[in-house]
């Protein structure tokens, strides 16, 4: 008979949504809820990490969190609430991070939740870059890195440290540039942001 063998299973990559964004530059409207193919913007966020193969999903949530919860599908993800979210991005990705401990996630994938032109081709191909837990890797469209970006659980403490107001881990990935994969994906994705009304119309 031939020896039996045991394949290695796959590191547990999770998804981390960062939706608590009050959307000032719309006018007040919170960007998780945003209209997107009849439903809130953040489904199809959380959608997008599921179908890259990420799991478990947390979700970050801040402005009007509570209507977000009512309104959207979140089934199946961990929901967290950051009443610090008005600081800037970085408290909720430290809210995010503290959210994963002790899960056994050997990585974060990062992505933001206004980011509709990334979809799962590009979120699985910035997922395969994970090596170890030290592993630090993002998107790039035409060389310039963006998001999602990929944590391993190595470094989230330093990041936990280091992310403050909008600055997220922009400190974390310039201190470690040289340490950083950079993953194209400028060929399946566009990286634009829903920030001001004119870009509403990406939407539609």
């Amino acid at each position: 008979m031939p020896p039996t063998t045991h394949s290695s299973p796959s590191p547990v990559i999770a998804g981390l949504l960062l939706a608590a964004g009050g959307g000032r530059r719309l006018g007040g409207r919170p960007k998780a809820l945003l209209p997107y193919r009849g439903r809130p913007l953040v489904e199809n966020a959380v959608r997008v990490l599921r179908e890259a193969g990420c799991g478990p999903v947390h979700v970050v949530l801040g402005a009007s969190a509570a209507e977000v919860r009512e309104r959207a599908d979140l089934t199946g993800c961990v929901v967290v609430d950051n009443p610090d979210w008005a600081e800037g991005m970085g408290s909720s990705l430290r809210a995010g991070l503290a959210s994963l401990a002790g899960t056994g996630a050997r990585a974060a994938l990062v992505s933001l939740v206004d980011q509709p032109g990334i979809g799962p081709a590009a979120v699985a191909r910035v997922r395969e870059a994970y090596r170890s837990p030290a592993s630090l890797a993002a998107a790039a469209y035409d060389g310039e890195r963006g998001h999602p970006v990929l944590f391993g659980s190595d470094r989230w403490a330093d990041i936990t440290a280091t992310a403050e107001g909008d600055k997220g881990a922009r400190v974390h990935l310039t201190d470690h540039a040289d340490e950083l994969t950079l993953v194209e994906c400028g060929d399946i994705a566009e990286a634009f942001d829903i920030d001001t009304p004119p870009d509403l119309a990406r939407l539609a």
